[in-house]
């Protein structure tokens, strides 16, 4: 006969195995799901990275630019421009919700920032998307622009990409490329 005091001891043991074992089996599904997230990432960032090395279809590119300081207006045959004579002082890269100085702006470019560019009536969410982009990038600038050709454009010094959404693929590759990329006159330069 099994006294009360073993029986106890059995239940016990086996309650202590249920919730070790439960809890073993949780870490260790926690455990391979960060690991899984984090490969997945990885592997993301590597195929990006990869993606950026290699020219990007549809990126206009412009050489000999001025790098002068002017307080005069300054016109330019792209929009927004993609670099040449600009003021001597540059915008703050960040998220703006209303047009900012173009020529402040293409100083920054100097400095490295990519300047993403929008018509004022783009979908609210395709606004949402950019703005989650430019959270995670402290050298772009994100603004509407009146009187773009396209309704998102991409702009670095010396380069520019027209996009026809903010989900195209292409705008991430860009700002891979070219937030303080090779191009850049100034690179690290305040921003």
């Amino acid at each position: 006969m099994v006294s009360l005091k073993t029986q106890h001891q059995a239940q016990e043991r086996h309650s202590k195995f249920w919730i070790y074992g439960t809890g073993i089996v949780l870490i260790l599904a926690l455990i391979g799901t960060v690991t899984s997230v984090m490969l997945v990432e990885k592997k993301n960032e590597n195929q990006l990275i990869a993606a950026a090395k290699k020219p990007i279809d549809g990126v206009q590119s412009s050489t000999g630019l001025s790098q002068a300081h002017t307080s005069t207006p300054v016109t330019s045959s792209e929009l927004p421009p993609v670099g040449g004579a600009h003021a001597p002082t540059w915008v703050t890269c960040g998220i703006y919700t209303n047009p900012i100085n173009t020529s402040e702006a293409v100083h920054s470019l100097e400095h490295g920032a990519v300047w993403v560019t929008y018509r004022p009536d783009l979908p609210q969410k395709q606004i949402g998307t950019l703005t989650e982009m430019a959270k995670s990038n402290p050298y772009q600038l994100l603004s509407p622009y009146l009187g773009l050709a396209s309704p998102v454009v991409a702009t670095a010094w010396g380069k520019q990409l027209k996009l026809e959404s903010a989900q195209d693929p292409r705008l991430m590759v860009f700002l891979k490329a070219y937030l303080q990329g090779p191009q850049t006159p100034e690179p690290g330069a305040a921003c």
